[in-house]
């Protein structure tokens, strides 16, 4: 297989990333990790977004996927990461392969109201259940990955984030090829005209689909990874808070790139840890401001950046 430019681009970043992690503060780390996360999740908003669909319930499936692993580990004995990450994207694809039957056959403003519909459903259901812990959620068990156990402090949060990354980057380069493939192009088709892609003998039922399940089992993967970074799950992963975020971020970043939300995750916890940090009170408003710039200046998202510097390049 020959690795395109972005490809390569993409690998070197990730082991750039994997080489700092040896150097910078181990909170510098936690908090790639948790954004490395978050932008998995935020992949799946994109991959709608490239349907022509937005998504204010990709909490759902971040939830099920953080859920996963907190059960699988404290009822299952389950205590390898990958195996914890597998139980959650087979249940994350169960769940979808139901709901996809009945939320592709919306668009616009119907769609992202039903999906966040099912998101607060299961927060509702999470929040009553006091055997989960209700509100407070509850910790995940220490996990090992292939019988190597990272520990603590430290340690654990450096293998966390290797771990994120080798995900990251393997999720990445396959979306990099899918959204370049038939299946990809044919939703960006449907997202401009979708009688036409009927026309062509391409059924827009099952090309939505299939992308919403694959969109929803990418956030499942986001969802695992940061509750095994943080130790701990709660119904708030389900809140609608949550899943605007995932769709400020897919804004903040654009639609052009597999790289883009990762970039734009990134920019998102910094801005919001130091916003939190300087004005705890205001916090919201900073972020809302830093929105407003972006679609003032960058209607495309960050990524127009990079493409706009190419354009005058060439």
């Amino acid at each position: 297989m020959i690795l395109g430019k972005s490809e390569i681009a993409l690998i070197g970043a990730a082991v750039a990333i994997a080489l700092a992690s040896l150097v910078v503060p181990n909170w510098l780390v936690f908090t790639a990790t948790l954004a490395i996360s978050t932008a998995l999740v935020v992949m799946g908003v994109v991959m709608l977004m490239r349907a022509g669909l937005v998504s204010f319930g990709q909490g759902l499936f971040y939830c099920l996927g953080g859920y996963a692993v907190g059960l699988g580990g404290r009822y299952l004995g389950i205590t390898d990461a990958l195996l914890l990450i597998v139980l959650g994207v087979a249940v994350t694809v169960g769940v979808a392969m139901i709901l996809g039957l009945l939320v592709t056959r919306y668009r616009e403003i119907f769609f992202a109201m039903l999906s966040l519909a099912f998101s607060m459903i299961l927060y509702g259901l999470l929040v009553k259940s006091h055997g989960l812990g209700s509100t407070d959620g509850f910790g995940v068990v220490d996990w090992t990955i292939l019988g190597f156990s990272p520990g603590s402090g430290e340690s654990s949060s450096r293998t966390a984030l290797l771990l994120a990354l080798g995900l990251a980057l393997g999720i990445a380069l396959f979306l990099n090829r899918y959204f370049r493939s038939s299946l990809g192009l044919a939703c960006e088709a449907i997202r401009e005209n979708e009688v036409r892609v009927e026309y062509m003998g391409v059924s827009r039922k099952q090309v939505l689909y299939i992308n919403y399940v694959i969109a929803a089992a990418v956030g499942s993967i986001g969802g695992s990874m940061t509750a095994l970074a943080a130790g701990h799950v709660d119904p708030t992963m389900a809140y609608w808070t949550i899943s605007g975020e995932f769709v400020f971020i897919a804004i903040l970043g654009g639609t052009g790139h597999v790289a883009a939300p990762f970039i734009a995750a990134l920019i998102f916890t910094l801005v919001r840890t130091y916003a939190i940090e300087l004005a705890p009170n205001a916090w919201q408003m900073i972020l809302g401001i830093v929105l407003l710039l972006i679609i003032l200046f960058l209607p495309k998202g960050i990524w127009s950046l990079f493409t706009r510097k190419k354009g005058v390049a060439s």
